[in-house]
């Protein structure tokens, strides 16, 4: 017999996850559109009344994500220049009626390779929250997500937040999302920049990219190419001409793997200079 859960304590929930296998309702935005007209064969936990799991929350050493906040919520909330990428990639989070409802944990553990939130927190050095009834522990993303629709979570294991350290909300930070279109369009290729620039040079660099890959990649090769520029319209040349290895571009509907490594390439550039003032964050084909 299927089963049909909505608890309102976590506690409660790690209970339930503990004692049988379920899936997991949240904002619903990709639930219900992967389902389609299939019947229900497993159970489902409405995670919906667990106010606790939403909100932002600044602390000595992290900014907390509630795994329930909605990108709008990401929008709305006062935050270092560090997440303006993140605030930048929430905008492209489907329609506007979607980002009120669709949560960032969710857009983790749906594990797209085009995922928009991804490449943002990635440059965030973001960590992932995983608690069952027995424990808690905490991944980095990028070791949170294994493949296409592939995550690390354990059975009896739901997320509850996503961590920023406060040493990574620093500088500045842009996101670039290149589509068929400007709008309502799953990504050919996106790209997220975090630079910290002390006395007119580049201090620290975080450059990741998504879609090109099935997972989104934090670019070291690129990273280190931009560390000590001085930060001038020329740092984007910099970042078009530095090695990317990391990327073994999927070719797909959208878009070929060569077509996604040089498309990879000139977002990463407009990342960086809309981190630096200089640009836009939308392209379209």
């Amino acid at each position: 017999m299927i089963r049909y859960a909505k608890p309102t304590t976590v506690d409660e929930a790690l209970a339930l996850l503990g004692e049988d296998r379920w899936r997991i309702l949240s904002g619903g935005t990709d639930f219900y559109p992967a389902q389609g007209a299939k019947p229900f064969r497993d159970n489902i936990l409405d995670v919906n009344g667990l106010v606790e799991l939403r909100g932002i929350a600044e602390a000595e050493e992290r900014w907390r994500i509630g795994a329930r906040t909605t990108w709008t919520d990401i929008v709305r909330h006062p935050l270092p220049a560090a997440f303006d990428g993140l605030k930048a990639a929430a905008r492209e989070v489907g329609s506007v009626q979607i980002q009120n409802v669709a949560t960032v944990a969710g857009n983790l553990c749906n594990a797209s390779p085009a995922a928009d939130g991804v490449p943002a927190l990635l440059v965030l050095d973001a960590d992932v929250e995983l608690r069952s009834a027995m424990a808690t522990r905490h991944l980095p993303l990028g070791d949170f997500i294994l493949g296409n629709r592939r995550t690390a979570l354990q059975p009896g294991e739901m997320v509850t937040a996503i961590l920023v350290p406060k040493r990574s909300a620093a500088g500045m930070s842009a996101f670039v999302k290149f589509g068929a279109r400007r709008y309502l369009v799953i990504s050919i290729a996106m790209a997220a920049a975090r630079l910290v620039v002390d006395d007119g040079v580049v201090a620290d660099a975080a450059i990741a990219v998504g879609a090109c890959s099935a997972v989104a990649r934090r670019l070291a090769g690129v990273e280190a190419a931009l560390h000590g520029r001085p930060v001038t319209p020329a740092l984007a040349e910099v970042a078009l001409s530095a090695h990317i290895d990391e990327l073994s571009p999927i070719a797909d509907v959208r878009g070929s793997a060569e077509y996604r490594k040089h498309a990879a390439r000139e977002i990463v550039a407009r990342a960086v200079r809309a981190a630096i003032g200089l640009g836009e964050s939308k392209v379209a084909a």
